[in-house]
């Protein structure tokens, strides 16, 4: 039996979910090099039990930097691949496998994945129907793509993640007070706002096969869920991916990982159900979906996926077999009130009810700070649950949603 495979992972303590991806490549088999901007002996717990080495840098801003440093690094240490699960770091995942003539994804190919402009062009281009889009540097080029886009819609950063920064925009009005908020980005998309309730497709993959697709149901779509603080925002996985109503999602998904050329790993994709049937593409990143949805997919299938992608990216394949038994639920709850939280109301009633349904409950104690819920999904705390039965999912996660109050004060 050979040498087990060396693989740098970037940024092993950030997000808060990378440690359990750390776990899951020592787990595989694999030695595991980490690669982060914070000393070692910051990192978690987890991360560093499962680390073999670690090499630190100074920011991850200085990129020529780090290509360096791990240039130098790889003449002491083996690394035979390079992973990184953090959307900020993927450009520089792709600069460190050209400079050590490694495999997996090139700059090339990870800047559509980065770029939401040049995503939606080589879609555009492979026939897949996105949003109608064009990118701007300035306020002016910002109000001649809404001439030619229409109202209502989006503008948000070309380089951001999930619906963070980004805007329904419904009048040239209301456009002229949201472009002195896009000073700090310097290119943004302008697209049009596709009316429908909104889904995900998230995969896992190896060698070009997929072998792993989830599909989760925003209730409701994001774009609402920042604009009020009283929503709980619930992310549903779906037991069935195969009822008619997911088919054209679910097809244009596995459309968009072969016009981009995805190999291996985690993918997560956000795409559109109108009302006529018909599914239009939103945005796709090379990385797992955030906000623990990784879990919420895990209560829905009784797997360890942090290990299933480590098997895919190491081995080329999966350990055993995986079945989803269950819808899972996230319910995402914000405190009413400002300062720290006084008072957890509806829990006990909501138990009594459906404690065999509850996966996890992570809701801030009693005296914490409240979180800045437009900085963070999490917000105040969650609660993950599961039923066999859709309907029986839905209901149970509304209730959560509607009867689970926080106070603070």
């Amino acid at each position: 039996m050979g040498e087990p495979r060396s693989v740098l992972l970037i940024s092993p303590g950030y997000p808060a979910e990378m440690p359990f991806f750390v776990r899951g490549l020592d787990a595989a088999g694999a030695r595991v090099i980490g690669l982060g901007d914070q000393p070692a002996d910051a990192l978690p717990e987890t991360s560093r039990r499962h680390l073999a080495d670690y090499v630190q840098v100074r920011s991850f801003a200085d990129e020529d930097a780090i290509v360096g440093q791990v240039a130098r690094a790889a003449s002491l240490l083996r690394i035979d691949q390079v992973e990184s699960l953090w959307e900020p770091t993927m450009l520089l995942a792709a600069r460190l496998r050209e400079a050590l003539g490694l495999p997996g994804m090139s700059v090339e190919e990870t800047i559509p994945f980065r770029d939401k402009e040049r995503m939606k062009q080589v879609l555009d281009a492979a026939g897949i129907r996105t949003p109608h889009h064009y990118s701007a540097t300035t306020g002016a080029g910002v109000r001649d793509a809404a001439e030619r886009v229409g109202f209502p819609l989006i503008v948000k950063p070309i380089a951001g993640a999930g619906s963070a920064d980004t805007h329904r925009v419904e009048s040239y009005e209301q456009l002229d007070r949201v472009i002195p908020s896009l000073r700090r980005q310097p290119v943004v998309s302008v697209e049009e706002f596709v009316d429908g309730d909104e889904f995900t497709y998230d995969t896992i993959c190896a060698g070009g096969r997929v072998l792993f697709e989830n599909v989760c149901w925003y209730r409701p779509r994001p774009l609402i869920t920042r604009q009020l603080e009283w929503v709980s925002p619930i992310t549903l996985a779906l037991r069935d991916t195969s009822v008619p109503h997911l088919a054209a999602g679910v097809a244009m998904g596995r459309s968009v990982l072969r016009a981009l050329g995805f190999e291996s790993g985690f993918t997560h994709m956000e795409w559109y159900l109108r009302a006529d049937g018909s599914a239009v593409f939103g945005e796709i990143g090379a990385r797992p979906p955030g906000a623990r949805t990784v879990d919420v997919m895990n209560y829905s299938c009784d797997s360890d996926l942090f290990q299933r992608w480590a098997e895919a990216v190491v081995h080329g394949a999966f350990s055993g077999p995986v079945v989803r038994t269950y819808n899972a639920a996230s319910i995402f709850k914000r405190a009413q009130g400002h300062g720290r939280i006084v008072r957890i109301d509806g829990l006990a009633h909501l138990l009594a009810e459906y404690d065999d349904s509850v996966c996890t409950i992570d809701l801030l104690p009693i005296g914490a700070p409240r979180r800045d819920w437009l900085r963070t999904l999490i917000s105040d705390g969650m609660v993950i649950v599961r039923h066999p039965e859709l309907s029986q999912c839905v209901e149970i996660a509304d209730r959560f949603a509607a009867e689970l109050q926080l106070f603070a004060g």
